[in-house]
């Protein structure tokens, strides 16, 4: 692939070798359809491939948010479907290893609320940078399924399994400045000043020793790697839940705009 081949994600090169990646469906804020998703497991090979660039800043288009989870037909499409689910689960797997194995330094510049496969972008980010204005959440178990995805592999390691536990078992929103408090991201600044901060780091970095830069990378990632079989296991359980009546009732909450009641917590 090449980035002509790209449909939802926009490019922008820089002085010095960085790109500028931006997730572009502002319409419906930045939300994942299974296009988009698809994407987001194959840029990381063409950004590693690419000789003229060492470093990729990835946002989301315009002020409202980096990407607002799935599209509800698309996820509506999951459920009770196991053929569809095994090609997302796979899809969700490349996701956290492609970012991984790219060589070249990857920042997360979250301009906006980031959800879903986009928060695991966010997320799994060498250098998270966070405007002020910015909310995340780990939505899995609003739906009735398991925080599978990236969380399982860096949200323990990013904020300490406390954090991790609570946010993620209750799902409540994240803003910019608790996230940079708790250290599940790099930094946290102004809305207006996110992208001109990105940018500097992504400058600091494209100027660098490039070998012991990525070679620092692939280091720190072996904490990583040691969480595979976490990862793994917690993204099989995700799926399975997608087979089961909780997501359906959690989907349905969604699409009509009220409060779920999950056949797991009925009398």
């Amino acid at each position: 692939m090449n980035y002509s081949d790209f449909q939802f994600l926009k490019f922008e090169n820089k002085p010095n070798g960085v790109l500028v990646i931006t997730i572009n469906r502002p319409e419906v804020m930045n939300a994942t359809n299974g296009r988009l998703h698809w994407e987001l497991t194959k840029i990381w090979g063409v950004v590693n491939d690419d000789p003229k660039t060492r470093v990729a800043v990835i946002t989301g288009a315009g002020d409202k948010a980096f990407s607002a989870g799935g599209d509800l037909s698309w996820i509506t499409d999951m459920v009770g479907n196991p053929k569809t689910i095994n090609n997302v689960m796979n899809e969700a797997s490349d996701i956290v290893y492609n970012v991984m194995a790219c060589d070249k330094p990857v920042i997360s510049a979250i301009n906006g609320v980031a959800v879903g496969a986009g928060l695991a972008v966010a997320m799994m980010a060498d250098i998270s940078i966070m405007a002020e204005e910015a909310k995340i959440t780990d939505g899995h178990v609003k739906l009735g399924v398991a925080a599978g995805d990236h969380a399982a592999i860096c949200w323990p390691l990013l904020c300490g399994m406390a954090k991790a536990k609570y946010y993620l078992m209750t799902a409540e929103f994240v803003s910019g400045k608790e996230a940079e408090r708790i250290g599940l991201v790099s930094l946290c600044v102004p809305r207006a000043q996110l992208m001109e901060k990105a940018l500097e780091v992504a400058n600091k970095l494209a100027t660098g020793s490039q070998q012991a830069i990525r070679f620092t990378k692939r280091s720190l990632n072996g904490w990583m790697n040691v969480a595979r079989p976490i990862f793994e296991s917690s993204l099989a359980m995700e799926m399975l839940c997608f087979l089961g009546e909780d997501a359906k009732e959690g989907v349905a909450s969604v699409r009509e705009k009220r409060a779920p009641k999950f056949p797991s917590a009925q009398d």
